[in-house]
């Protein structure tokens, strides 16, 4: 599951707002750039976010691109669920979309969206998904937020804000398009 798509318990606490919409917008102004710096320009790039908040920020994410070049950047998103190595230990979850872009993936540069980094299960679950769809000449991940605390041999290549946490605690990110508010809120369990 998802950092943030965890439902905090009765016991969490909101802690304080580590990111509020102007720097999210940075962050993701930011990241934008940094992918078209890395790719030499937009023309072999795909940016797919992994549902639900990660495919939004790719939303954005190609929408500044496409400001900054000036074309369109095929922008879908990746359903990592059924990839999952944890569904046995969580409540089930509805299935995202899986929207991938006309011209698939085969021979491109595909960007990875998520919102939150935390152990690396669920960027190795969108891996598996992007094996069975094609095969990209390079796949790059851009995250806003960094927790550490990584389980597997993962990193990002985009990173917004890399913020050291403890594992009692959630990032939370909030979204205009879902929750009214472009913010990102550290939780921490029982109140401590």
């Amino acid at each position: 599951m998802v950092a943030s798509d965890r439902v905090p318990s009765a016991t969490a606490e909101v802690g304080p707002v580590v990111l509020d919409a102007g720097d999210l917008t940075r962050a993701l102004t930011l990241i934008s750039h940094e992918i078209i710096e890395h790719a030499k320009g937009a023309d072999d790039l795909v940016i797919l976010g992994i549902p639900t908040r990660g495919a939004i920020l790719a939303q954005r994410i190609a929408a500044r691109i496409q400001a900054a070049e000036g074309r369109p950047v095929p922008v879908g998103s990746l359903d990592v669920t059924m990839y999952r190595d944890d569904l046995a230990l969580h409540p089930a979850r509805a299935l995202g979309p899986t929207e991938i872009p006309s011209d698939g993936i085969d021979g491109r540069t595909v960007v990875l969206v998520d919102d939150v980094l935390f152990s690396g299960r669920t960027v190795r679950a969108a891996l598996n998904a992007l094996h069975d769809i094609g095969r990209p000449r390079a796949v790059r991940l851009a995250v806003i937020v960094d927790r550490g605390h990584r389980e597997l041999p993962i990193r990002a290549d985009h990173v917004g804000k890399n913020l050291p946490t403890h594992r009692g605690e959630t990032v939370r990110m909030r979204l205009t398009e879902i929750d009214g508010v472009d913010e990102i809120v550290l939780m921490r369990e029982g109140g401590s």
